[in-house]
């Protein structure tokens, strides 16, 4: 679980287009960057939270209030 807010304005942004139902290819191409580099960013984020999927890393970041709907 995070103390604190350490999302990235980039981590925060994917995820911000991940709850508006972007794919990880609609996400790279907005952002122009590669689709294993939105991967990535999604990857370190699960890693912060200590989360194994997308969805979790969603649920956590919006109890935190780093997202919204």
């Amino acid at each position: 679980m995070m103390e604190k807010r350490v999302l990235t304005k980039r981590e925060k942004e994917i995820f911000d287009y991940l709850v508006n139902n972007k794919t990880t290819k609609e996400i790279a191409t907005m952002l122009n960057i590669s689709e294993k580099t939105v991967r990535n960013h999604i990857s370190n984020v699960m890693q912060k939270l200590g989360v194994k999927a997308r969805t979790s890393a969603v649920i956590e970041l919006l109890k935190l209030n780093e997202i919204s709907l």
